[in-house]
């Protein structure tokens, strides 16, 4: 038998924890609000029998103050209590979105570092921090009005049939056709087309963001915004599915629904016409007045009711739609941890016949692929766009973990190793790097937090970095991104290389680490990778064939396979893909951009 799914309230819930309760109180303590909110409009009943009683000698009506000063009494406790309902639900609602936040980051830290690539930090963020945002309204509010309104319906109820109930009931007639025009609205068919807006909205976002990104490029090539069809695309959704909804779905219920509230006084006035006669004629005229006084003023607060309703309904499919965003979090892969966990021996890397696929892929990125690299050797991994070279490398820190095979470190499987134990042993440095909005000290410390000063400096010469520490305004302590301090491309790359210096770690992996330097940068990061990588055993991606040339193994990666192995003098002369790769590499960088004057 399938489970059954658990509601958004229960899901939220669970995430308050001890201050659960607390939510409990402040529903029970708003359903009081409410309540006690009643209870003014009897007093106000029994002043008008009494005044009509005692017309037109009014000096005989002697508990007029008494109820006035009841109907203070109540209503200026029902705001105290409500008060104390919202200091409940808000504290709980700020600490259940706190624990969102808490789980959601917990969650991350468990997952595989190839997560970050699939979901950028932007995304991921706005689905954990911009999702338990939007749950504090529901929480604070939402939660505490639909109980307190659903008292008070109760109450009304009970009111509009304890004095005539052919008047209660005229009143009720609206409070039903409002019901039916809400429900209407989010109900049946349309009660997924405020999750449709939310991921037109979502769509619409991300596409503006590249767009805004893309502008330098529209400059440059003369384009057009109608270049960024994705966008426009994007608005147009958006706004198709806003018409829909609030054109087309909502235009005439709530017109209904509007109408039936704001003009319950409509329904009152025919059936006091026709029930006047028959009091007056039973002698009870006065009763009827002091009755008719009571509906007048009470169908006021049948609009109010309802809205409340309203605004209640509208925060479930909001907090439905947030709690689908963090589920995206929540749900991220778990990277699985060893029991029994076990020490490498060594330093070397071995791939023994590894398959991998991405999830939702149709082919293997990599398919039986297998490679050794001795402790202290340098393998350089080649091969055409696509072939698989990245995907091997971030196989090794457990980026990913292999479909079939194994990647071992020290003859010893990389699932079997503690995360903690394999990440001291590796190091890597990407073609992205990636710099912290912080100084430059804090920036390289994140390799080893307890790093002295003295060594972080040490690293950051080895990374032939002096130059960039001498043109900072505040040195090593220079706060990067901030007063106009920003790095290139190249440099970026050399206080990363400091990263993985001030490490230490035994194996290093590289990705096309000078692939956005200039020359001047690349001879520096040349110097600086000879630092990092003497006496280590490296892994080293490279497209530029001419840093690869020293490797004592080359390993070359096509389709997913590989297509040779062996060093370069060996497969240079081997007649196959490395040797017409390093052939069109010889022959690239002897061309040059001709004058129209030299082609003449």
């Amino acid at each position: 038998m399938k489970a059954k799914k658990p509601n958004e309230i229960s899901v939220l819930l669970g995430y308050a924890g001890k201050y659960k309760a607390l939510t409990f109180l402040g529903m029970f303590l708003s359903a009081a609000a409410m309540v006690m909110g009643m209870i003014p409009y009897v007093c106000i009943w029994l002043a008008a029998r009494d005044l009509i009683a005692a017309a037109p000698d009014w000096t005989e009506a002697t508990n007029i103050g008494t109820y006035g000063w009841a109907a203070f009494g109540f209503a200026f406790g029902g705001i105290v209590i409500y008060f104390a309902a919202l200091m409940c639900t808000h504290l709980a609602a700020f600490r259940t979105a706190a624990n969102i936040r808490k789980q959601g980051v917990a969650q991350m830290m468990k997952a595989p570092l190839g997560f970050f690539d699939n979901y950028g930090s932007g995304y991921l963020r706005n689905r954990l921090d911009g999702g338990a945002s939007e749950t504090e309204t529901l929480l604070a509010h939402n939660l505490a009005d639909i109980v307190g309104t659903a008292a008070m319906f109760i109450a009304m109820i009970v009111l509009m049939f304890v004095f005539d109930w052919r008047m209660g009931l005229s009143c009720l007639f609206a409070a039903v056709i409002s019901v039916l025009a809400m429900f209407s609205m989010m109900g049946g068919k349309n009660a997924n087309l405020m999750m449709e807006y939310q991921t037109a909205q979502d769509v619409m976002s991300k596409a503006g963001t590249e767009y805004v990104r893309g502008i330098p490029v529209v400059k440059v090539f003369q384009q057009t915004v109608y270049s960024f069809k994705a966008f426009k695309a994007a608005i147009e959704d958006y706004s198709n599915k806003a018409e829909k909804y609030t054109g087309g779905v909502c235009r005439v219920p709530q017109s209904v629904n509007l109408t039936a509230t704001e003009g319950v006084f409509i329904f009152l006035v025919p059936v006091v016409l026709l029930i006047a006669p028959s009091a007056l004629s039973a002698g009870n005229f006065a009763g009827f007045i002091t009755n008719f006084a009571f509906y007048a003023v009470f169908s006021a607060i049948v609009s109010t009711a309802l809205a409340r309703i309203m605004f209640a309904a509208s925060g479930l499919m909001l907090a439905k739609t947030a709690l689908a965003r963090i589920d995206t979090v929540m749900n991220a892969p778990t990277l699985e941890i060893t029991n029994n966990p076990q020490t490498p021996k060594d330093n070397g890397v071995e791939f023994r016949d590894v398959t991998f696929t991405y999830d939702g892929a149709e082919t293997p990125a990599l398919e039986h692929v297998s490679f050794k690299a001795l402790p202290g050797q340098t393998v350089a991994l080649v091969g055409p766009s696509g072939g698989g070279k990245t995907t091997a490398a971030s196989l090794i820190p457990r980026f990913w973990d292999v479909s079939s095979g194994s990647v071992t470190v020290g003859g010893v499987n990389v699932k079997d190793v503690d995360p903690h134990v394999l990440m001291d042993k590796v190091a890597f440095v990407f073609q992205n790097t990636r710099l912290f909005k912080t100084s430059i000290l804090e920036n390289v410390r994140a390799a080893r937090p307890t790093a002295a000063r003295e060594e972080v400096i040490s690293a950051l010469h080895a990374a032939q970095c002096d130059d960039i520490i001498e043109k900072l305004p505040n040195g090593i302590d220079t706060l990067i991104g901030s007063e106009g301090t920003y790095l290139s491309g190249g440099e970026q790359q050399r206080v990363a290389l400091a990263r993985a210096i001030i490490k230490d770690a035994p194996i290093i992996v590289l990705d096309e680490a000078t692939a956005f330097a200039d020359p001047e940068n690349e001879a520096l990061i040349q110097k600086a990778l000879k630092t990092l990588t003497e006496g280590r055993t490296v892994i080293m991606i490279a497209h530029r064939l001419s840093t690869v040339v020293g490797a004592d193994k080359i390993v070359v990666l096509d389709n997913g396979h590989v297509a040779e192995e062996g060093t370069h003098d060996e497969l240079s002369h081997a007649g196959g893909l490395y040797e017409r790769m390093w052939k069109e590499y010889n022959q690239a960088v002897t061309w040059k951009i001709a004058s129209v004057k030299e082609s003449a």
